[in-house]
């Protein structure tokens, strides 16, 4: 137990410490003042703006930004799927894959493109090597940065006055990438390396293990695409056992580092917010929010881990801490990691959008993987996605200013732009179209046999339930992450799916831009008696609440329905 109180304290205080550090360079970064590493970083992104014809000292209007975000994204999506189509043929594919059928293709094309990284294969079955590399990982650098991107396009329009752009999408995509996501993901990966993940062209080869059985061990670039994977929330695992295979996820300072890399970002991004708004006490406020929900969800989900499996217990057998045991749930849990810090990391993971995992969410406990569930169902805000964590927290800041103001009769002002009638219904917008997409298509999904048939038998009732709605609200809130009984390579689950990565993500990104292009417009009003203030722990509070209130009204049917009912059902 003390172990596993050491390991949170640790990555508590190497996020307090990355924290500021991290957030403040990309303030510099993201505002063009001098940084450290300009010396290399200038050179490479001058070649980078030459040979696509970028001027680095242009700016875009919202809808100019929001059509080259979109631009970018169709590309990388053709890309992607005719790649997977034509793998067969392309080279380092030493294991002799086939072609990836359409609508697998489609459906991985469109989750990495929108950072969700949700897997209906298995990896080292599927996907050569070079759809790995040069498909799925430059997909993991550019998705993340374009989320990044658009949460510094809403901060400068929350920040700017009377001002018609949000900056340049290509030069922030570029930035973003040379001087954020590789340099970490290259340290990152020497590390993974360093402890044993493997990192090779080689293909798989069999082995007789010491019993006299048959075994293959899988080759390829793994480590590099795991530095890139956390560090960017994406999660798209090299391996089908992702972070719990011991070729990705080696040690327990890897399991550490894993840890640490998807949630750095996201909080740094809420001082980043502060840096660029001249006022750290906003940034303090939004980042209070974020870490407060994310503690919560983690102090949720690891006793209820700790405490074992009531099915187990009644079963007569013991599931107290030993010396050859770590005690409580240890079913689909790696016996290195434990029920606590695999139960961590799942909050970690489903707190942000990391489809990473290093446990199999579909054998917590029903209250376990509920919680797992209610993260996810937050809006991926709890600190969130690289840069989609950012920008859904302002928006529900947005909301939470507009609310107080009604409640005590204060003026819906942010960072003295006064909050209006056309921003509330870009609000209302961004957030309907998440709950939306997944109430629906899980309606529809647990009326239809041919989608039931995709529920393993025996887990028909509540956990089926659970397992449909965590695939649709992992999907649409980008997670990628899934309780893993639930057969979603199908023609159904391949399409609806994929059609929410994608709702998921432009139907949010859109809004967030717009929101940023009106507020940008608007002069700064001076504070009077009637601004309610935002950079207090009060408001830190208060936009905690409003969240939490929000995705309880929306969601608690079906978490009654689901969690809920098996963990009463297994108890009594």
């Amino acid at each position: 137990m003390s172990q596993n109180v050491l390991e949170v304290i640790i990555l508590i205080v190497l996020l307090a410490i990355s924290t500021p550090l991290l957030g403040s360079y990309m303030a510099k970064v993201f505002q063009n003042k001098k940084a450290p590493g300009d010396r290399v970083f200038l050179p490479i992104e001058r070649v980078f703006y030459k040979a696509t014809g970028v001027n680095p000292e242009g700016e875009q209007r919202w809808s100019v930004y929001a059509l080259s975000v979109l631009a970018f994204s169709l590309v990388s999506v053709l890309v992607l799927y005719g790649m997977q189509r034509i793998q067969a043929h392309l080279p380092f594919n030493p294991d002799h894959l086939s072609n990836v059928p359409s609508a697998l293709s489609f459906n991985t094309a469109a989750s990495f493109l929108t950072n969700t990284n949700w897997q209906n294969y298995a990896g080292e079955d599927t996907m050569t090597q070079f759809t790995q590399m040069a498909g799925l990982v430059v997909e993991m650098f550019t998705s993340a940065a374009a989320g990044i991107a658009v949460a510094v396009a809403l901060i400068r329009g929350l920040t700017r006055a009377q001002s018609n752009t949000l900056g340049n999408f290509w030069v922030d995509l570029v930035r973003i990438i040379t001087r954020i996501l590789f340099p970490v993901s290259v340290i990152a990966a020497i590390v993974f390396i360093a402890q044993g993940a493997e990192q090779s062209l080689h293909a798989a080869h069999a082995i007789t293990t010491l019993t006299g059985q048959s075994q293959v061990i899988p080759g390829g670039p793994i480590a590099s695409q795991e530095a890139i994977k956390q560090f960017g929330t994406n999660g798209g695992g090299y391996l089908n056992a992702n972070a719990a295979h011991p070729y990705e996820n080696p040690t327990g300072l890897t399991n550490l580092l894993s840890n640490w890399l998807l949630l750095a970002i996201p909080f740094a991004l809420a001082w980043t917010f502060g840096k660029m708004a001249k006022d750290r006490k906003q940034g303090y406020a939004v980042l209070g929010a974020m870490a407060g929900l994310w503690i919560i969800g983690a102090l949720l989900v690891m006793p209820f881990e700790a405490q074992g499996n009531i099915h187990i217990s009644q079963a007569h057998v013991s599931q107290a801490i030993t010396a050859t045991s770590p005690g409580g749930n240890l079913e689909g849990k790696e016996v290195r990691n434990g029920p606590i810090i695999s139960a961590l990391f799942g909050a970690s993971s489903t707190s942000t959008s990391t489809g990473s995992v290093d446990s199999a969410h579909d054998s917590y406990t029903p209250l376990g993987g509920g919680a797992l569930l209610f993260n996810i169902m937050l809006g991926e805000v709890s600190p969130g996605g690289t840069g989609s964590g950012l920008y859904g927290m302002l928006i529900l800041a947005l909301l939470s200013v507009f609310i107080a103001g009604l409640m005590v009769g204060r003026t819906p002002e942010y960072l003295g732009k006064k909050i209006q009638a056309a921003e509330m219904k870009l609000v209302v917008l961004y957030l309907l179209m998440v709950p939306f997409a997944v109430l629906t298509f899980t309606a529809i999904s647990v009326v239809m046999h041919s989608s039931l048939a995709s529920i393993p038998t025996g887990n028909t009732g509540p956990h089926g339930l659970t397992e449909i709605t965590y695939a649709f609200t992992s999907a649409s809130n980008n997670n990628g992450s899934a309780f893993a009984g639930l057969n979603g390579n199908t023609d159904w689950y391949n399409t609806t799916l994929g059609l929410c990565f994608l709702i998921g993500r432009f139907a949010l990104m859109i809004p967030a831009l717009a929101i940023a292009g009106s507020l940008g417009r608007k002069q700064k009003v001076p504070p009077s008696s009637g601004t309610f203030p935002t950079g207090t722990p009060l408001f830190a509070v208060l936009l905690a609440g409003v969240t939490v209130i929000i995705v309880g009204l929306t969601y608690f049917p079906v978490l009654a329905l689901g969690p809920i009912v098996e963990h009463l059902v297994g108890k009594f």
